[in-house]
């Protein structure tokens, strides 16, 4: 099993940055596949970023390329959202996900992925 929480979930103006932050425990960290999703009212959760367990290959949704980065530290079992140039269209709640996957990859499909934290909201104002 993988516990996982997501932190960093505010209120911030447009043109604004937030870093969210995914604290796994449970199982290593170092062998599984992470990503963030994001769900938005009346909407399907759609993926944002995903980031292999090494850390050596990313993958980020178009609507984010540019302005959101992924990152991780196997050493302390987090990994990261950094969010700059917010957009109204972002705000969401964003899910933190991990993926028992055997390969070094980034997927950006929600079936591969095991387990998931319980969200963060992310809101920005025009």
């Amino acid at each position: 099993q993988v516990q996982l929480v997501e932190s960093g979930g505010t209120s911030v103006q447009a043109g604004g940055s937030l870093r969210l932050s995914c604290a796994a425990s449970g199982r290593t960290f170092s062998i599984l596949g992470m990503a963030w999703f994001r769900q938005a009212p009346g909407k399907e959760r759609e993926f944002v970023a995903a980031i292999s367990r090494r850390g050596g290959t990313t993958s980020y949704a178009d609507s984010v390329k540019g302005r959101f980065t992924i990152s991780r530290d196997n050493a302390k079992n987090t990994v990261s959202l950094q969010m700059n140039s917010l957009k109204p269209e972002d705000t969401a709640v964003y899910y933190c996900a991990a993926d028992r996957t055997p390969y070094d990859s980034a997927s950006r499909a929600k079936y591969e992925y095991d387990y998931w934290g319980q969200g963060t909201q992310v809101t920005v104002s025009s």
